[in-house]
């Protein structure tokens, strides 16, 4: 019988979206403990070696971290196994790189290039939101009366803790984040005609337009989206991320730029046309 966390990760266990050949050994990277969860995490010695190719081997890796050449939301971090999920910026100070975590149409890991001034903030989805002990020293401005305790906070998707926030903010709503110093600059709500991405799920990387919000008291709300090209999908409420809703003409806007696709999901005969386009074109 096992005795405390398991240390230890299967090749042929790890996350589909981490894009690992089964024949390349037996084990994988098993991320360490931190803001994201296991499955919906990419640790940093895959994007050190898998996809940037930076190093071959374990030690490789090992070097580069250690050297404090790699940051994570605007923090050095030296564990090769950092578990880095979805919206986190990376930054690579020896080749001035920045990226951000995003996923394509098709579920997977991908990491959008991005420019100093994108690099300096993330959205952050609002999965709770409750009020503090009443112990807890200090006065509540947002109170009445102005009572001792009773702090509001929000606990985002990363793991984040933000004290004295804005009452407007609710659950499932979306908040900008400056990096630097951690405090709230924007606020995005979760509401129809809003542009979002899928984060789990089926449709996972997809990005649509909110149109109708289903309820069903005692059971999951349905969200129902349509993207650019027009077709319509529907998830949980849990799998809906915000990605922002200033109007600009007829499109919305999203606060951060989107990797190639846009988040529009092909049909297979369309991305067979379009290798033969690319073929074509290259020869």
């Amino acid at each position: 019988m096992g005795r405390g966390p398991r240390k230890h990760l299967k090749r042929l266990a790890a996350p589909r979206r981490w894009m690992l050949g089964k024949l390349g050994g037996i084990w994988a990277p098993r991320p360490s403990s931190g803001p994201h969860k296991l499955r919906e995490s990419l640790p940093l010695s895959l994007i050190l070696r898998d996809r940037l190719k930076y190093a071959l081997t374990r030690r490789e890796i090992v070097m580069i971290t250690m050297r404090r050449h790699v940051e994570v939301d605007k923090r050095i971090r030296t564990d090769i196994n950092f578990p880095t999920g979805f919206m986190d910026v990376i930054e690579i100070a020896k080749t001035e790189e920045r990226f951000r975590v995003l996923y394509d149409v098709k579920g997977r890991f991908v990491l959008h290039s991005i420019t100093p001034e994108e690099a300096a903030f993330k959205l952050c989805r609002v999965n709770q939101k409750s009020v503090g002990s009443k112990a807890s020293v200090g006065r509540n401005p947002f109170h009445p009366k102005g009572q001792a305790g009773a702090i509001p906070y929000i606990v985002t998707h990363d793991g984040r803790t933000v004290r004295y926030i804005d009452p407007e903010v609710k659950v499932n709503d979306t908040v900008k984040v400056d990096l630097k110093t951690g405090k709230v600059t924007g606020h995005y709500k979760f509401e129809v005609g809003h542009t979002a991405m899928i984060t789990r799920g089926a449709n996972t990387g997809r990005v649509g337009e909110i149109t109708r919000i289903e309820k069903h008291p005692g059971s999951y709300e349905i969200i129902h989206l349509k993207d650019k090209k027009g077709a319509s999908f529907a998830t949980r409420v849990a799998n809906v991320f915000i990605l922002g809703g200033a109007k600009e003409g007829k499109e919305t806007k999203t606060e951060i730029s989107l990797p190639k696709g846009k988040g529009i999901q092909s049909s297979i005969v369309e991305e067979r046309e379009a290798r033969f386009k690319k073929a074509a074109k290259n020869e």
